[in-house]
């Protein structure tokens, strides 16, 4: 296979797949640091490279629940509480081996969408090296997510910008929900 079929199947096959559908089987640390590895290399203007990653396995998921259901409570209406949203928190953290906090250094030298930009991609990487160690993935972004900075110690200049939920899981894969790229392509050639 020519690297460009390779790629190509990798990008056509990712899914992203939820923490319902992971099985319970550790993600050795060589696998997750082989997926940060590649977020390494997204694209970033002046070198920036405003991507920030924070680990979370283990116990930590529990902590991460516990928190994510905290913050709920206290930013939540009573009026709008439901107990289910409530608990699905510390249901999503345990049902995921690995959750890696997405963060971004906001470094002030371009705009903050290019920086948004760079982690986006370097997002990209991650998932598409997911999916070709068989690893089911997903970037999920709650609102909640704003309020994390204290729990994940980031910086002044650092923000959450979503949550990556990983583990392996048993699902068959399907068919991408897409319409023609000729509807989104217009050309200019005169």
């Amino acid at each position: 296979m020519s690297n460009y079929e390779i790629i190509s199947q990798v990008i056509k096959e990712r899914r992203s797949i939820f923490p319902a559908s992971y099985i319970k089987k550790e993600i050795p640390v060589e696998v997750i640091n082989q997926i940060l590895e590649t977020a390494n290399f997204a694209p970033t203007h002046k070198l920036t490279q405003p991507w920030r990653f924070t680990v979370i396995r283990k116990a930590g998921l529990a902590k991460l629940g516990a928190e994510l259901g905290k913050l709920y409570k206290e930013l939540v209406s009573p009026q709008n509480f439901l107990q289910k949203k409530y608990d699905s928190f510390a249901e999503k953290t345990s049902q995921a081996d690995c959750i890696i906090a997405i963060n971004m250094a906001v470094s002030g030298k371009i705009p903050e969408w290019e920086e948004l930009a760079a982690v986006s991609c370097a997002v990209q990487n991650m998932a598409l090296t997911a999916e070709s160690l068989k690893v089911g993935a997903y970037w999920s972004s709650p609102p909640l997510i704003h309020d994390l900075g204290s729990f994940l110690g980031l910086k002044e200049n650092e923000k959450c910008i979503g949550l990556f939920y990983m583990g392996y899981h048993n699902e068959k894969p399907w068919a991408p929900n897409r319409t023609s790229i000729e509807e989104k392509v217009s050309w200019i050639e005169e």
